[in-house]
C-alpha cells in the first residue's frame, strides 16, 4: 500500500473518531462550550482529512490542522479532539526530519489557543482539558524525534547487513573465481606435461627406432654379404635399443618427482648422439666454436632434443649422407646448426618440425628449417643462453 493511499485511510479514520467522541463530549473544554454545529463541524472535517497530505505535503497540511483548531477553540466548540490532526501533522513533521517546522507548528497552535485562555476574564475552570494540550505538543515532538532515530537506526542496520551480504557474496564469487583458476592452472599445467611428455617420447624414442630401423635393415644385407660385420649391427641395435630405455626410464622417472637417470639431455651428451648417427651409417661432422658454457637446464635440454630430432630425420629421409653438426657459443645466444648433402625427401606425418619449432620457441628462441642453399636440409636454431647482461 503507498503512502498516499495510507494517510487517505488515516484521514477518514482520524474524522470518523473525531465526530462522535466530540457528540459524545467525552472531553470537556469549559462552562462556555457552545453546541457543535455545521460551522465546527466543518472546521472537524477540513482538520482531519488534511492529513491525507501529511507526508506528501506536511507543512501545508499542518498549517491548516492548526488553523481550524485554532478557529474551533476560539468559538468555543466543544472537546479536544479537534486539536488531533494539528498534533499528527507535528508528529509527522519531526518524523521527517523536519524539527523545526515541527515545533513552528506547535507554537503556532499553543500560542493563539492559551492567549485566548488568558485573555479571557475568567479563570480556567478544573478539569478543563485545554490545560493538557502543551504537553500533548511536546510529546509529539519528542516522540517524532524518537521514531525517526529509531527509523534511522534500523535502516542503517539494513544497510549494514546488506553490505556485509554483498561483502561476503564477492568475497565468495572471489573464493569461487579463484577456484575457477587454480581449475584452469592445473589443467594448463597437465596440458603441458602432456606436451612435453609427447615431445620427450617423441624426440627420444624416434630417434632411437630409427637407428634401429636402419642398423636392422644393415644387418639383414650384411648377412648375405659379409657375415662377419652383422654382429657390428646387431651391437649398434642393441645399444640403440638400451639407449631408448634409459631415456625412456628417464622420462618416467620425471613424472614420478624423482631425479632422472641415466641419459644425458643436453649438449654434453652430443658427441654419444653424433657417435650413434655414424654407427647407423652417417658420415657426422662435429664441431663446436666460441668457448662453451653451461646452459639453462631447459635451454640445455631443448638444443639436445633439436640435435636428435634433426639427426632423426636425416636417418628417415635423407638416406646416406654428410651430416654437420655445428654448436656456436656467444655471449647472448648459442647456434644448432644440423644440415646435410642428401636429398630433401617428403616429411611424412609427424610433429618432428613442428616439435623442434615448439622447443626452440618454449624457451625464447626461435628456429628455421628447409632446403640447404646447396642441396639437402638445413636446421638452424638459435636459442638464448642466459648469460647476458
Amino acid at each position: 500500500m503507498d503512502s498516499r493511499r495510507t494517510d487517505t485511510l488515516i484521514a477518514v479514520g482520524s474524522l470518523v473518531a473525531i465526530v462522535p467522541a466530540t457528540y459524545a463530549n467525552l472531553s470537556w473544554t469549559g462552562p462556555y462550550e457552545r453546541p457543535l454545529d455545521p460551522a465546527g463541524l466543518a472546521l472537524i472535517t477540513i482538520a482531519a482529512l488534511s492529513l491525507a497530505f501529511r507526508r506528501s505535503a506536511p507543512p501545508a497540511a499542518g498549517i491548516v490542522a492548526a488553523a481550524c483548531g485554532v478557529v474551533y477553540y476560539a468559538a468555543h466548540y466543544p472537546g479536544v479532539f479537534a486539536a488531533a490532526p494539528a498534533l499528527a501533522s507535528i508528529y509527522t513533521l519531526a518524523v521527517l526530519g523536519r524539527r523545526r517546522d515541527a515545533i513552528w507548528l506547535a507554537l503556532g497552535l499553543a500560542v493563539p489557543v492559551y492567549g485566548l485562555m488568558a485573555l479571557s476574564s475568567d479563570d480556567p475552570a478544573a478539569g478543563n482539558w485545554m490545560m493538557l494540550l502543551s504537553g500533548w505538543l511536546v510529546a509529539m515532538v519528542v516522540v517524532g524525534e524518537v521514531t525517526r532515530g529509531r527509523r534511522a537506526y534500523l535502516h542503517a542496520v539494513e544497510q549494514r547487513a546488506e553490505a556485509e551480504a554483498q561483502r561476503a557474496e564477492a568475497e565468495a564469487e572471489r573464493a569461487r573465481e579463484a577456484e575457477r583458476t587454480r581449475e584452469e592452472a592445473a589443467l594448463r599445467r597437465a596440458g603441458e606435461e602432456r606436451l612435453w611428455i609427447a615431445q620427450e617420447l617423441h624426440d627420444s624414442l624416434t630417434h632411437s627406432i630409427s637407428v634401429v630401423n636402419v642398423q636392422a635393415a644393415l644387418a639383414l644385407e650384411l648377412l648375405e654379404r659379409r657375415p662377419e660385420r652383422v654382429g657390428e649391427a646387431l651391437a649398434a641395435i642393441r645399444e640403440s635399443g638400451q639407449e631408448a630405455m634409459n631415456e625412456l626410464r628417464a622420462t618416467l622417472g620425471v613424472l614420478r618427482q624423482s631425479e632422472p637417470e641415466g641419459a644425458e639431455a643436453g649438449l654434453s651428451g652430443l658427441p654419444r648422439l653424433v657417435s650413434r648417427a655414424e654407427g647407423a651409417g652417417l658420415r657426422v661432422a662435429h664441431t663446436v666454436s666460441g668457448d662453451p658454457y653451461a646452459l639453462p637446464p631447459d635451454v640445455d635440454r631443448a638444443a639436445y632434443r633439436i640435435a636428435q630430432e634433426a639427426l632423426t630425420n636425416v636417418l628417415r629421409h635423407a638416406g646416406a649422407a654428410a651430416v654437420t653438426v655445428a654448436v656456436a657459443y656467444d655471449r647472448a645466444k648459442v647456434v644448432l646448426l644440423v644440415e646435410n648433402d642428401g636429398e630433401p625427401g617428403t616429411p611424412g606425418p609427424g610433429m618432428g618440425l613442428i616439435g623442434m619449432r615448439e622447443r626452440a620457441v618454449a624457451v625464447g628462441g626461435c628456429l628455421t628449417a628447409g632446403p640447404g642453399e646447396h642441396g639437402g636440409f638445413t636446421v638452424r636454431a638459435e636459442l638464448p643462453s642466459g648469460a647476458a647482461a
